[in-house]
């Protein structure tokens, strides 16, 4: 997510996991919500795209270990299994996207198909590691499945959230739902494993200025949806942890002790090993500042694509 602000309401959901944790974890994560990222629009003195905080609540450390030991648990039995993807190897998925217009009874927000298939190409793009020779091919792909246009003055500001989405949603786990709205944020997703808990909500909402040719300024790149696309394979912010060896459970990521804003370069915030990864697409830079994912988040993509989507 790109410039992303989280309530304090917005906590992160293991309940319904396969994999039994450790009371202690178990107590923590039961009564947790389902939405996690958040990204608010830009504004004058802000820090990370004008973020108003961070997209996602802090994550605990107990926490980060429940979430990986689940993960790490079903893609053992999956692969006992014969049914996932060899340890080491990444999956190659073609992701269906379906996109849903909310647009104002006036017809505010009415994005264009030309704009949509824009987007499409942006997410391919990316995630094909086009924009930069240090950049990974994650394997995914995406196909618009379907589009469809609602014109709803409460939808279309994202009123009534979980009454918008479970109706129109559509698809399995694997199909990534992306809801255009106009609101105070850039965007906001869920992550794979809160789908088994609650599949109606699952998906990413983005601001529909953020889409190429839009008019939010520094932001209309159209790399606001890579981001929270991100989110929904797994990846958490850059930034998630700060300065700590594990921060975001990729270990080709610098540490980094915050959110960045514009395109810093040399920024170093940690005095772990590395600079900031302002260039990544997990952190919260200008869209012409991001140009990659790493081959370590390629692997967590590909892992939690077998675990929760596949």
């Amino acid at each position: 997510m790109r410039t992303r602000i989280l309530p304090t309401t917005a906590l992160l959901a293991l309940t319904g996991a396969l994999l039994a944790v450790p009371a202690s974890s178990a107590q923590l994560i039961t009564a947790a919500s389902t939405e996690i990222c958040y990204t608010p629009q830009a504004s004058t003195g802000a820090a990370a795209k004008g973020g108003r905080g961070n997209d996602t609540r802090e994550i605990s450390a107990t926490e980060q270990s429940a979430i990986e030991a689940r993960t790490a648990a079903i893609l053992k039995a999956k692969r006992e299994r014969g049914s996932g993807i060899p340890q080491g190897a990444l999956a190659a998925a073609n992701v269906p996207v379906y996109v849903h217009v909310m647009a104002a009874a006036n017809g505010a927000g009415n994005v264009t198909d030309q704009q949509i298939a824009d987007q499409i190409s942006v997410l391919n793009k990316t995630f094909a590691g086009q924009e930069s020779s240090a950049a990974a091919n994650t394997g995914l792909t995406f196909t618009l499945a379907g589009t469809d246009r609602f014109y709803n003055d409460t939808w279309h500001t994202d009123g009534d959230t979980t009454t918008y989405r479970s109706q129109t949603r559509k698809g399995g786990a694997n199909a990534l739902n992306i809801w255009l709205v106009d609101f105070s944020y850039l965007g906001i997703a869920t992550f794979p494993w809160d789908y088994s808990r609650n599949p109606s909500i699952d998906g990413i909402r983005v601001d529909y200025a953020s889409l190429p040719g839009g008019s939010a300024t520094n932001y209309d790149l159209g790399e606001t949806a890579t981001h929270e696309a991100g989110h929904w394979f797994g990846l958490y912010h850059t930034f998630q942890g700060g300065c700590t060896k594990r921060n975001d459970e990729v270990a080709d990521t610098p540490a980094q002790s915050s959110s960045t804003n514009g395109c810093p370069e040399g920024r170093d915030s940690c005095r772990l090993a590395g600079l900031d990864p302002i260039h990544n697409y997990m952190d919260y830079s200008y869209d012409t500042c991001y140009n990659q994912f790493t081959p370590g988040q390629s692997t967590r993509m590909s892992d939690n694509w077998v675990a929760y989507r596949a």
